[in-house]
C-alpha cells in the first residue's frame, strides 16, 4: 500500500502499524477463519529515524498462508451473493484464487494506512478517540454506553463487543453457525469522542456522507445509519431537535440525535453511527448457482472462511473512520489555518 499526503515529522514506526494489523489478521481466535497469517508489515519508504518525511509512505505485508487450490471449483462456478459473477460481468476476468479485490484481504491496506492517520490525528487532536464494537450478532444485542466504553473492555473478549454480559452468547452463536457450515451477520457501532467542531463540507463532501461511503466500501456491508438513524423518522421535530446550551465557553447540545454531525459538519458532540454486515457469502454447504458457461449447477464452499466477519471488521470500521477524519482534518486546517 502507498499512503500519500501524510504531514512530515509525525512519529511512526512499524510497531504502530503492527498493533492495528494484529487486530485484523486472520487466525487470531476460535471465532475467526483458521487461516494463519502473521501479517507482518515492512515500511519501505517515507520515514527516516522514526518520523515521517512528508513523502509517500510505502508499506509491504506478505501473504504467506495461501491455498489457491481450495478455490479451484469457484473458478468455474459463481458463489451466491459473492462478487464472482459481477466481476466477470464487468471485467471478463477475475482472480478466483482468494486474493482478488473482492476479498477482505484488501482491507489490510486500509488498516495499515489508518494506523498512520491515527498518528496524525493524535498529533493535531490529542483528545480524539475512535472506538468500534459489535452491537448485534443476528438477534443478540449488546447494551453499550458509547460515552464510557473503553478499548480495554472491547479487546477483552474475542468478539470485540462492549457488553461482557452478552459476549459469550455471541461467541456460542458464531461457533454454532460455523459448525453447521453456515454464516451469520450483525451490526457494528462506532463512536468518535473528542472530535472538534468544523470538520466536513456543506454539500458534496458532507462528513456523514463520506463516513457512509467509507463504511459501505468495506466488504459485506449493507447498511449505514448515523445518530437517530431510521428510528428518528418516528419522531417529530420537537422531539428530535438537539437543543443548544453553553457549557462555559463551549456550545453543546442537550441530546445527540444528530449523531455529532449537523449540516454535514461536526458539531463537537460524539459522532455515533452503525454499520450493518451481511452473512459471509462463502459457506460450507451446497447451494444452487450457475457456472461461467451459464449452466445451472451446485457449489459447496471449501477453504478457510469467517463464519462471521464482525470481530475482524471492528478494526476495519475504526480504520475507515480514522482515514476519513484525518482527510477532513487536513482539509479543514488548509482551509481555516487559524483554527
Amino acid at each position: 500500500m502507498v499512503i500519500d499526503g501524510c504531514p512530515p515529522q509525525i512519529p511512526l514506526t512499524e510497531a504502530d502499524l503492527q498493533y492495528e494489523l494484529d487486530r485484523r489478521r486472520p487466525g487470531q481466535s476460535e471465532v475467526t477463519t483458521p487461516r494463519n497469517e502473521a501479517d507482518q508489515c515492512e515500511i519501505l519508504s517515507g520515514t527516516f529515524e522514526g518520523v515521517t518525511l512528508g513523502s509517500p509512505i510505502a508499506v509491504l505485508v506478505r501473504n504467506k498462508d495461501h491455498r489457491p487450490e481450495a478455490y479451484s471449483e469457484m473458478s468455474e462456478k459463481y458463489r451466491p451473493s459473492h462478487a464472482d459473477y459481477t466481476y466477470d460481468a464487468k471485467y471478463g476476468i477475475r482472480n478466483w484464487q482468494g486474493g482478488g479485490r473482492s476479498s477482505a484481504r484488501e482491507t489490510i491496506g486500509r488498516v495499515a494506512a489508518a494506523a498512520i492517520a491515527k498518528k496524525v490525528l493524535a498529533h493535531f487532536c490529542p483528545d480524539l478517540e475512535v472506538l468500534a464494537y459489535i452491537k448485534t450478532v443476528q438477534d443478540i444485542e449488546a447494551q453499550v454506553d458509547p460515552l464510557t466504553v473503553t478499548s480495554e473492555t472491547i479487546e477483552s473478549n474475542i468478539v470485540r463487543t462492549g457488553d461482557l454480559d452478552v459476549a459469550e452468547k455471541m461467541i456460542e452463536r458464531i461457533k454454532k453457525i460455523r459448525s453447521e457450515g453456515n454464516s451469520i451477520g450483525g451490526t457494528i457501532e462506532c463512536v468518535v469522542r473528542g472530535c472538534p467542531p468544523g470538520l466536513g463540507e456543506p454539500v458534496f463532501d458532507r462528513l456523514e456522507a463520506d463516513l457512509a461511503k467509507g463504511m459501505l466500501s468495506i466488504p459485506a456491508t449493507k447498511g449505514f445509519e448515523i445518530g437517530s438513524g431510521f428510528a428518528g423518522t418516528m419522531l417529530t421535530g420537537a422531539e428530535h431537535n438537539d437543543h443548544f446550551y453553553m457549557d462555559e465557553d463551549r456550545v453543546r447540545t442537550k441530546t445527540n440525535r444528530s449523531g455529532g454531525v449537523q449540516g454535514g459538519i461536526s458539531n463537537g458532540e460524539p459522532i455515533l453511527f452503525r454499520v450493518a454486515f451481511k452473512p459471509t457469502a462463502t459457506i460450507m454447504s451446497s447451494q444452487s448457482t450457475v457456472s461461467k458457461e451459464k449452466v445451472d449447477t451446485e457449489l459447496k464452499g471449501r477453504g478457510r472462511h469467517d463464519a462471521c466477519v464482525l470481530p475482524r471488521a471492528v478494526p476495519i470500521v475504526e480504520a475507515m473512520t480514522n482515514l476519513i477524519l484525518c482527510d477532513h482534518l487536513l482539509r479543514h486546517r488548509a482551509f481555516c489555518p487559524t483554527d
